[in-house]
């Protein structure tokens, strides 16, 4: 209670992070219940909604530029092009002014409105409060492939990452400001924030199925992000490289020897065409698959030398471009 004699505490600030592609259909509603959020929890904190459009092609800029006029929590960032998913999150990140940052999707599939209990758990001392899915409205083989790949990345990971876990979150400053030190070319956020420590813990919950427009995600790009996340995070490719490459040597100085023997007990033995062959083939594919594997950590050494922005801001709402952080 304030007697007088001292300034009333300031609320907390909380930015609401969206990246948007092609969301014109959820726009009005995701707004519609951001505002009764922020009715809801006006005497608790207060938000701002921080949107980044990766270059949408329906009208989904001017109905956020109509939002922004009417309503300065609104801020956006348009790119010039589309620089992909986890580099919008990062870029909302680094632009939210908020004291925490809760992250969720236009598709309303993650409830906005369980912000409440993020933040009462970030009131509790939490830095990271991350939605575990119970369930999802998807297709039985994307859930297996789900389920398989964040079994792969957990396992393989230098430091544990949360399984059904999303980008559903609700991270401190002292994170975002964490991140921002670090700044990777091709960023994964989960195995980022996961390995990062601080105080963390999830709430189960039921993810809602999307009832506008299509999922951004097709099994290629779910392939594509888990393969990030494995090269991020990990370097047990590299090692496997290695290891395998030990047990194939092992392996042909055996079969060397075997065929040796075999040679002096039955000189008539014809001469293996069909082995050769095989032994080539065999050794030609493993070591373009290590080469592979070496090659992805090299692009990602280029990357950051190259030292590319995270995205190319091309309009901005309510916002200042000499602030831009990109």
């Amino acid at each position: 209670m304030n007697d007088g004699s001292s300034p009333p505490a300031r609320r907390p600030l909380v930015s609401i992070s969206i990246p948007v592609l092609n969301e014109a259909g959820n726009i009005e509603a995701l707004y519609a219940r951001l505002v009764a959020l922020g009715e809801r929890m006006a005497d608790r904190c207060d938000l701002e909604f921080v949107f980044t459009d990766n270059h949408s092609d329906d009208r989904t800029w001017p109905m956020l530029e109509q939002l922004a006029a009417a309503d300065p929590r609104v801020r956006a960032m348009r790119f010039s092009r589309n620089f992909g998913f986890q580099s919008s999150i990062l870029a909302n990140y680094l632009h939210a002014r908020g004291d925490a940052v809760m992250q969720i999707d236009a598709d309303l599939q993650d409830p906005p409105e369980m912000l409440e209990q993020f933040f009462e758990l970030w009131q509790q001392g939490h830095h990271v409060v991350y939605g575990i899915r119970r369930k999802r409205p998807e297709g039985w083989l994307l859930n297996l492939i789900r389920k398989c790949g964040y079994w792969v990345i957990d396992k393989v990971s230098e430091h544990p990452i949360p399984r059904d876990v999303g980008d559903f979150r609700l991270i401190d400053r002292a994170v975002v400001e964490a991140i921002a030190k670090s700044r990777p070319a091709n960023p994964y956020l989960r195995g980022m924030i996961a390995g990062l420590g601080f105080n963390q813990t999830g709430i189960v919950y039921d993810r809602d199925a999307r009832t506008v427009g299509e999922s951004k995600f097709n099994v290629t790009r779910l392939v594509r992000l888990g393969l990030t996340a494995v090269f991020n995070h990990s370097t047990v490719p590299l090692r496997m490289a290695s290891f395998v490459g030990i047990v194939i040597l092992l392996f042909s100085l055996v079969a060397a020897a075997y065929y040796v023997v075999l040679r002096f007990l039955q000189p008539d033995l014809p001469r293996g065409f069909v082995s050769i062959q095989v032994l080539i083939l065999f050794g030609i594919g493993l070591n373009a698959f290590l080469l592979g594997i070496i090659g992805e950590y090299i692009l990602r050494i280029y990357r950051i030398l190259r030292s590319d922005p995270i995205a190319i801001v091309e309009r901005t709402l309510n916002m200042r471009r000499d602030d831009l952080k990109l």
